[in-house]
């Protein structure tokens, strides 16, 4: 048997189960577009009973199967512990909010199983991601989906040339109730099987439960923005700012009965910083700064230039404007103040549907943080803020 032309990454859901659907039927009408199925072990079971990685096999299984496509199996989980992992932890014990899936596209789906994939012969892999690609003057571009409440170009900012120039996104555009009646009228073991939410190996456990494992909890106190003892947490690194679930603050002598939300956290004492009211004027900032960021194109459009972005999953675009450092960072200002802006998140810029590529979030203006960063320079005036711009420290 020849070599695949083309692989899908089955992830054993609705949506890399439509996406060989589409590449089989090609495949019919042009027998040059061979298509094949690859299942990618990212997690190791940590006997939780928790992981899903067995059910989601043998529905890919059946897929490729209903679909009479060949399936091949690769166990990346030594690679996602080491490049994804890994990180994710020295980031929560940091004090700051990581966005796994973003590594995961680049260390493990668009890395290691393009490299099977090439291994076995194939020359593209293909996704069920909601993004589209298109070839422009020579150059690869990323694009959102049609399906604006699906885009998930967020998630793949951090791919280039050589992997968009090798990759297809078969639902980019479709929506996703085509997506289900396809998988329906196929007779797909997963049209009606519920999408995963959340981080893929922590699954539908407690979040806090599966973090203690590798962080221990150290309880700390709970105080207002201006020192106010109101409680007791279980752990800064739980908690990220605007979060609201999960703080069990009742009734406060002296406060009015209105919802606690996360504004600040200061990792060097265990304290978590809460106020009242969504719209906190502690959550809201106006500039940010970033790592060293990545260009889809390989490199920024200019030193200075005026786009829109995202500092979180599924936000509305927001006007900015963007500076890049001698370093390579970023500085950011908005035109409107952004609310609960989170170092460790990802900053991803735009042009209309492009997606020019992004940055993890080292840095915000926001009140608290700021007089954070204040404090500590004064303490130690020798000290730096880690893989942030040199003018964090001016602000």
């Amino acid at each position: 048997m020849s070599a695949p032309r083309i692989i899908v990454g089955m992830s054993g859901g609705v949506d890399s189960s439509v996406a060989a659907l589409i590449l089989r039927d090609q495949a019919m009408a042009d027998p040059s577009r061979s298509v094949a199925g690859l299942f990618m072990t990212n997690w190791a079971d940590d006997g939780s009973g928790d992981c899903r990685a067995e059910d989601d096999r043998r529905d890919a299984v059946a897929v490729c199967g209903r679909l009479g496509l060949p399936i091949h199996f690769r166990d990346f989980s030594g690679e996602y512990w080491a490049g994804v992992f890994e990180h994710f932890l020295a980031e929560y014990a940091a004090g700051r909010t990581p966005n796994p899936d973003v590594l995961c596209n680049r260390e493990i789906k668009f890395k290691h199983f393009l490299d099977a994939a090439h291994a076995l012969g194939a020359e593209f892999i293909a996704t069920g991601h909601y993004a589209r690609v298109r070839e422009r003057d020579g150059e690869w571009q990323l694009l959102r989906a049609v399906d604006r409440s699906k885009d998930q170009s967020y998630f793949l900012h951090q791919l280039g040339q050589r992997q968009l120039s090798a990759t297809l996104f078969p639902l980019g555009e479709l929506i996703k109730t085509d997506v289900r009646r396809m998988a329906a009228e196929a007779g797909l073991p997963t049209a009606a099987k519920k999408d995963s939410t959340g981080i893929c190996f922590i699954g539908e456990r407690d979040f806090r439960e599966f973090l203690s494992q590798y962080l221990p909890a150290k309880t700390g106190p709970m105080v207002t923005p201006d020192g106010r003892r109101i409680g007791e947490h279980p752990g800064v690194f739980y908690f990220t700012l605007g979060q609201r679930e999960g703080l069990h603050i009742g009734g406060v002598k002296g406060f009015a009965a209105a919802p606690w939300f996360v504004v600040g956290k200061r990792v060097r004492d265990n304290t978590l910083i809460v106020d009242q009211g969504t719209d906190s004027p502690y959550l809201f900032s106006t500039r940010l700064w970033t790592e060293a960021a990545h260009w889809i194109a390989g490199t920024a459009p200019a030193t200075r230039f005026a786009c829109t972005a995202q500092t979180r999953y599924r936000q509305q675009d927001e006007a900015c404007e963007v500076v890049v450092e001698t370093d390579g960072t970023l500085s950011v200002s908005f035109e409107r103040p952004q609310r609960a802006v989170t170092p460790g998140q990802s900053l991803v810029l735009y042009r209309d549907e492009v997606c020019l590529g992004g940055a993890v979030i080292a840095a915000t203006d926001a009140p608290l943080e700021a007089a954070e960063r204040a404090a500590t320079l004064a303490a130690d005036s020798s000290e730096s803020i880690p893989s942030a711009s040199p003018e964090i420290a001016r602000t």
